[in-house]
């Protein structure tokens, strides 16, 4: 039997999450941002200038780096059928649960024959930057901004990582939730627990749908990543 030399682990970029921050195997960190989004295309003519000198505002206030990203994925809406039919059962009115189940059967037949999709915005702020080098994972906007090199294993002091990226990062996190109050934008820090709630159902697409991680992350003992098959 050949002997297993590498692990999943081994080919993520990151080492650890912990106090609401990523710390990277290459000695960095990053600080992920959720952010709200604006209907640009709602706005009156007036609305859009003002959103626009907004944001020239802010990218020119910037005297750091950071990756606005979008992230695209089916929507699950299992919970969301899973309560209606709870209100249908629950129903006295008999001509209302009809109703009910009328409309549970078209938000079922809309999502099948269309695929809908939610989308969630996030602004990172990286700590340590190096040479940029894009990747292939599919978080690569984290270690492409930093320059990771996954080929190159590095002690990571996660502690003294910790204890310098909240130095730097803390400031320039309150600068761009200023910046993004301005255009009507909500920001806020994603914690621990949203960082590897997030990673998990990046790296674990199929089960995280029908498997949700414990809300305590400190309860587990192993990784909670599996590897990718193609």
């Amino acid at each position: 039997m050949t002997k297993i030399l590498a692990t999943t682990q081994d080919h993520l970029d990151i080492e650890d999450i912990k106090d609401n921050l990523l710390i990277l195997k290459n000695g960095g960190a990053a600080m992920v941002l959720q952010t709200t989004s604006v209907n640009f295309d709602l706005l009156s003519v007036r609305e859009q200038d003002a959103a626009i000198a907004a944001f020239s505002s802010m990218l020119n206030s910037l005297s750091f780096p950071m990756q606005i990203v979008v992230r695209s994925k089916k929507m699950d809406i299992s919970k969301y059928i899973e309560n209606t039919r709870k209100a249908e059962k629950a129903q006295q009115d008999e001509k209302l649960k009809e109703q009910t189940k009328k409309y549970i059967k078209f938000v079922e037949e809309l999502v099948t024959k269309n695929e809908a999709l939610d989308k969630n915005f996030y602004v990172a702020i990286p700590y340590n930057i190096k040479t940029a080098t894009p990747g292939s994972s599919p978080f690569s906007w984290i270690y492409g901004l930093i320059g990771i090199d996954t080929k190159k294993k590095t002690h990571v002091d996660v502690n003294g990582i910790l204890k310098a990226a909240k130095v730097q990062l803390e400031p320039k996190r309150d600068h761009l939730i200023k910046e993004f109050t301005r255009m009507n934008i909500k920001a806020k820090q994603m914690l621990t627990e949203d960082l590897v709630d997030l990673f998990y159902d990046t790296y674990n697409p199929g089960s995280a749908r029908f498997q949700k991680i414990r809300q305590t992350v400190s309860d587990y003992t192993t990784a909670l990543v599996e590897p990718k098959l193609e």
